[in-house]
């Protein structure tokens, strides 16, 4: 019996979902652009080379885009969703806008879906902007988590104003991953 897409993510992905500019949500050029970026590793802290991260968020205004055709993307309306795969660093970036709050005091936040081999099914995640500590600390996430587990859900705003977020599969630094009704893990 051969494992069908349903059963695995990899290595179907690899070829079949990357699109062309499928991580530039906004060009680099865009007013207010950033990169958000990362490595991808595994539970040795080894970088996983064939890991696909897909990113939807609020605008900067705080609104969620409801925009039809995200893979056609033209350059001026931002649609909230974007897909990267790494590269054999385990390596990934995003163009795009630091998303703002969705309703007054609420943590801005990407939501980040993450596909690599061996997985069974796709793992679910947040990426907290760093910044907002009053939202931050308020935050009903975060708050149900440990501390040092919180920590692993902001990114780090790096010296030239981007955002890094690594993601660790598995090990001591494990990142949050979190699911929905009707989805197991």
């Amino acid at each position: 019996m051969n494992a069908t897409p349903g059963q695995t993510v990899g290595p179907f992905f690899g070829y079949a979902l990357p699109f062309d500019r499928d991580h530039e949500l906004v060009p680099p050029a865009h007013p207010g652009a950033i990169r958000l970026h990362g490595t991808v590793f595994d539970g040795d802290g080894v970088p996983v080379p064939d890991a696909l991260i897909e990113i939807r968020q609020a605008n900067a205004h705080g609104r969620v885009p409801a925009v039809a055709g995200s893979l056609r993307r033209d350059g001026m309306v931002l649609t909230g969703w974007g897909r990267a795969a790494v590269d054999p660093a385990g390596a990934y970036s995003f163009t795009t806008v630091e998303p703002g709050p969705t309703s007054p005091g609420a943590a801005p936040f990407f939501a980040v879906v993450v596909f690599a081999r061996g997985l069974l099914d796709r793992l679910f995640t947040r990426v907290y902007v760093p910044g907002h500590d009053d939202a931050l600390a308020a935050d009903p996430l975060l708050n149900g988590l440990d501390p040092d587990r919180r920590a692993g859900l902001i990114a780090t705003r790096t010296d030239d104003g981007n955002l890094r977020f690594d993601i660790h599969l598995q090990g001591p630094l494990e990142t949050v991953f979190l699911t929905y009704p009707g989805h197991e893990v």
